[in-house]
């Protein structure tokens, strides 16, 4: 597998992946989310590819503070593999060649898998509590 940025022709490919992972929201449009990333750090937006299909995505962000990972997804027929681990060894190896102390993400609270995923990689839940406003609806 190999690891790149995204490129525009990934776009179709990445929107069916996280449908198929069950990362779309009605309230979220992957579409518009792709095109914000795409003004701020677009590097950072990752993509596995292996023979020449997306198996894989991970939208990595870093604001000065903190890392962030968002759209992390691997295809359900590749799942198991090391695609997922590799994306977010990616991740870190960016974040931190930028200086990066921390990096955080958001999971689902009755995402238990994806929870004992991240778990392994040696990432732990913090007491906080989520908070957010929509400024722009989509």
């Amino acid at each position: 597998m190999k690891i790149r940025s995204f490129v525009q022709k990934d776009n179709d490919a990445v929107i069916r992946l996280w449908q198929e992972c069950g990362l779309v929201r009605p309230w979220n449009d992957p579409q518009k989310d792709i095109e914000r990333k795409l003004t701020t750090q677009p590097e950072l937006f990752l993509v596995g590819e292996k023979d020449g299909a997306v198996v894989g995505s991970a939208m990595v962000g870093y604001e000065g503070h903190r890392g962030w990972v968002y759209y992390l997804a691997v295809d359900p027929a590749s799942q198991g593999q090391g695609i997922g681990q590799a994306l977010m060894q990616e991740a870190e190896h960016l974040l931190m060649a930028r200086g990066c102390p921390k990096i955080q993400l958001l999971v689902r609270s009755n995402n238990s898998r994806v929870l004992v995923f991240y778990e392994k990689l040696g990432y732990e839940t913090g007491d906080v509590v989520m908070l957010g406003k929509r400024l722009i609806p989509d």
